[in-house]
Parts: C-alpha cells; sequence; structure tokens
C-alpha cells in the first residue's frame, strides 16, 4: 500500500474509501510539480490511518484489561 500511495498517490485514496479526496489529489498529480506533494500528502495520510487504528486497538486493549 505505502508503494501504491508513492507512485499512484490518488488511487492510494481512493482504495481506502475517500473518493473526493482521491479526485483532489489526482487534479493536484497531474501537474508535474504536484505530484511530488500528492505523493507525500498520501504517504502522510496513510501513516495517520495506521497510527489511528493502532492508538483505537490500544485503547479497546486498556478498556477490555479495566472494565
Amino acid at each position: 500500500m505505502m508503494l501504491l500511495a508513492i507512485l499512484l498517490p490518488f488511487l492510494s485514496f481512493i482504495i481506502r474509501g475517500k473518493v473526493i479526496t482521491g479526485i483532489v489529489c489526482l487534479i493536484l498529480q497531474i501537474t508535474l510539480i504536484g505530484w511530488l506533494p500528492a505523493a507525500i500528502w498520501a504517504v502522510l495520510s496513510l501513516n495517520n490511518e495506521r497510527a489511528d487504528k493502532r492508538n483505537d486497538k490500544l485503547i479497546k486493549a486498556m478498556r477490555k484489561n479495566n472494565g
């Protein structure tokens, strides 16, 4: 998924269900100068999503152990 976010940033967003963000990213990616910011945006978004999932998993585990 990380490779997809680097090579085809707009497709990375669309696969994750963020269609409108993917379209905006595609418009940015169409320009040669905008491709690099689009790739960085997609990678950061992917990392943030993974971190959110990890945090949610930890919170659920803590609640299970305390409750």
